[in-house]
């Protein structure tokens, strides 16, 4: 009898970065859930420039969730509602080294990848999905 296993949830979306000045520029995005890596989401951000390379973030599935309601993260990741004349977004600020940014996402677009990921990997049973022989392989065969 043959495993079936759980299939990767990828939603393509358009966010928009907002600049210092509060412009808003459309940005080409993939929201990526991976059962192989239960607690995490990633965002690709697709550059629009031919042969422009594409640049994610990974960061938890539960950050998402309680910044659909409230404030949450600290550090490179923090997400929070946000809501303007268009309707309701979600905030997602990134910041490394290289620079800050802040893009408002659809907060219906989150709501409907987050729901499809719990039809994936259940809220609460992250840990059921987690291979953890397989990280420890990974993680001794890098040394």
């Amino acid at each position: 009898m043959s495993v079936i296993k759980p299939t990767t949830v990828e939603v393509e979306t358009s966010l928009r970065l907002v600049a210092p000045d509060a412009t808003a520029l459309p940005v080409r995005a993939s929201l990526r859930y991976d059962p192989a890596d239960p607690y995490a989401v990633n965002v690709l951000f697709h550059a629009e420039a031919a042969g422009g390379e594409a640049v994610g973030w990974s960061f938890a599935r539960e950050l998402l969730v309680t910044g659909l309601d409230e404030p949450a993260g600290i550090g490179d990741v923090r997400v929070w509602p946000w809501a303007t004349p268009r309707g309701d977004f979600v905030a997602l600020a990134l910041s490394s080294p290289d620079g800050n940014a802040l893009f408002e996402v659809p907060r219906s677009v989150l709501v409907r990848f987050l729901r499809r990921t719990y039809v994936v990997v259940p809220r609460g049973r992250e840990a059921d999905h987690l291979d953890v022989d397989t990280a420890v392989t990974r993680l001794l065969a890098g040394r």
